[in-house]
């Protein structure tokens, strides 16, 4: 429903999802192939390429777990 990424805020950069659900370790393969594509790791094609393909397996480092909050659970 929503993804946002916010800063950098005094060395710390907020990404905040919104969703119905969300699949075992999703947040974190996503955020870390956003950061693998901020570094230059992947290009834009490619970033896009991987969304669109839907394979895990093509897409960048799932991001560690520290650092990971879950703020809200809405019912």
């Amino acid at each position: 429903m929503r993804a946002e990424i916010h800063g950098p805020d005094e060395g710390t950069i907020r990404f905040i999802f919104e969703a119905t659900g969300f699949l075992r370790h999703m947040v974190r393969n996503i955020v870390g192939t956003v950061v693998e594509a901020g570094m230059g790791k992947i290009r834009f094609d490619e970033f896009n390429e991987l969304f669109r393909a839907k394979d895990r397996r093509r897409a960048g480092i799932k991001a560690p777990p520290q650092g990971l909050f879950l703020i809200e659970v809405k019912y």
